[in-house]
């Protein structure tokens, strides 16, 4: 068991080493085979699709499409409770050999060995497994991305965008009734696979370009803001005026971050000043290579402060007689901490790279159920 960021915790299963080799190796053919079948706007745990890409696929989709209401939709317990019979029909839709398929029921029902206690596994798909993150996105590829494909096609009478990261689901609408009638549906079409919806964390709000006049002209306060893979998205706007998607780092990864820091800063206490500084300097770039994106200059620049107050902090706590000042540390600080720094492009720029206009099928808007413009 491992902690998360809420306080709750996670179970890992990690597989012995053969298991390890075996999976890797199948997970590499079967990527060749469902490649070609995923959907566009599934973006987790795909070669050559990162978090960013997501996050530049959702901003791209909200900013041209015209989406007033948000369903921020998180599955309860996800690879906790996948059913294995529902994903073994689901591969052999594609899996034709037997030996294949009798291998990925063995790791299914493999069980978790915890110090002396085996607990064996009627439902899920271990965490911690190089082959989980595959299996989810068949099972999710069968129950939700097919479904909400036909969705559109279908029932939705205005603009529809929707992105998915592994069990992260955020879908755009233009009119109310649509996203009302979507998550109600989807809902029922989770349950009939043994899937539920998060009550608190699947949300039904109002956002977009139009959302913060709307509100004030009812009287009502600054729309609500959604969380996404780490960012807090917020209706802003630019400095000329115009509506602006802005994305804040998450407080509480934040703290979460910080608080780790801490620790071990603590353990490090006695170290040089210089091995102390190059373990910060990575820990700080690693955290800016994320975070720094377009409009979130503030918390990387509150990241970095807090960073080295911490550090201030514990060589104080070195020895009584310590005099080390923070203008002292200051200067120790430049040299090693580096200075906030926008790393990414705006999402609009890095997305129209990646999904050039000229493609087959360009026309299609970006970011909508299809992101990147394949049908």
């Amino acid at each position: 068991m491992i902690p998360k960021p809420d306080g709750s915790q996670r179970p890992l299963g990690i597989a012995s080493i053969e298991d390890k080799i075996v999976q890797r190796a199948l997970v590499e053919i079967l990527n060749c085979m469902y490649e070609q079948e995923f959907l566009a706007f599934s973006y987790g745990f795909r070669p050559g699709r990162s978090q960013h890409d997501a996050l530049d696929a959702l901003a791209v989709g909200i900013s041209r499409k015209a989406v007033n209401w948000i369903v921020d939709a998180d599955i309860r317990s996800f690879f906790d409770t996948v059913n294995h019979e529902w994903l073994i029909r689901f591969l052999e839709h594609r899996i034709g050999d037997h030996r294949i398929l009798r291998l990925i029921r063995k790791w299914l029902k493999a069980g978790v060995l915890d110090g002396t206690m085996l607990t064996t596994s009627e439902a899920g798909t271990p965490q911690g497994s190089v082959i989980s993150p595959l299996l989810a996105n068949v099972y999710l590829h069968y129950t939700f991305d097919l479904w909400a494909q036909q969705w559109r096609k279908r029932n939705a009478r205005g603009d529809m965008v929707v992105v998915r990261y592994a069990d992260d689901i955020v879908a755009g609408f233009e009119h109310k009734s649509d996203a009302i009638a979507f998550l109600d549906e989807l809902r029922q079409r989770f349950g009939a696979f043994d899937l539920n919806l998060h009550a608190e964390k699947t949300r039904l709000i109002e956002f977009g370009r139009f959302a913060a006049d709307r509100r004030k002209r009812r009287g009502q306060g600054k729309p609500e803001t959604f969380t996404f893979l780490g960012f807090v998205h917020i209706c802003g706007k630019s400095r000329n005026g115009r509506f602006l998607l802005w994305r804040k780092s998450r407080r509480d990864r934040m703290r979460a971050k910080l608080q780790s820091i801490k620790t071990d800063l603590r353990r490090k206490m006695h170290e040089t000043l210089g091995a102390q500084g190059r373990w910060l300097r990575s820990v700080v770039m690693g955290y800016f290579n994320y975070h720094a994106v377009p409009t979130n200059s503030a918390s990387l620049a509150a990241f970095r402060q807090h960073v080295f107050l911490l550090w201030y902090r514990t060589l104080r706590r070195r020895s009584q007689k310590d005099r080390t000042t923070l203008a002292k540390l200051g200067l120790v600080a430049d040299k090693w901490l580096p200075r906030p720094k926008i790393l990414h492009p705006w999402p609009n720029q890095r997305f129209a790279v990646k999904h050039p206009r000229w493609e087959p099928g360009a026309r299609i808007a970006p970011a909508g159920i299809c992101a990147g413009g394949v049908q």
